[in-house]
């Protein structure tokens, strides 16, 4: 029996032994992670700052942009020929204000090709602009637009 009772102690302070063991491990983990928690914080602040750092910056990169003035050459007015004039009128107008009134005058007659409209479908007035063709891609016809300015 004196076996027994010292059998069972002995069990009784390994159990008890590794009940602290288990609480001490359980009180570094909970230390680890406070670290590690308090590191993230640290880290989120750092990345914080760096961000508005980057934000002031681009702030005052983009306060010196000024507005695009135009290029001379597309505001020269142009004379246009006789065929195109029946169009856009006679007056010399700039590039850019000849190919608008082009897209007026296409879109107010429907000239648009219905299954691809980057197709312009040449009317009788317009035929004679893009030398003869009866379907000019919208590229195109800046391109023979321009044979018709001087």
């Amino acid at each position: 029996m004196a076996k027994k009772k010292v059998a069972k102690k002995a069990t009784k302070k390994k159990v008890a032994k590794k009940k602290v063991a288990k609480k001490a491990t359980k009180k570094v983990a909970k230390k680890a992670t406070k670290k590690k928690v308090a590191k993230k914080k640290v880290t989120k602040k750092k990345v914080a700052k760096k961000a508005t750092k980057k934000k002031v910056a681009k702030k005052a990169t983009k306060k010196k942009a000024t507005k695009r003035k135009p290029n001379p050459a597309f505001m020269k007015a142009l004379t246009p020929s006789k065929e195109l004039a029946e169009i856009v009128g006679a007056k010399p107008l700039p590039r850019t204000e000849v190919v608008k009134k082009l897209w007026i005058y296409i879109k107010k007659h429907d000239l648009q090709n219905p299954k691809n409209k980057r197709n312009i479908i040449a009317d009788a007035k317009l035929k004679p602009v893009f030398g003869g063709k009866k379907e000019v891609s919208m590229f195109e016809m800046t391109k023979l637009v321009s044979k018709h300015l001087k």
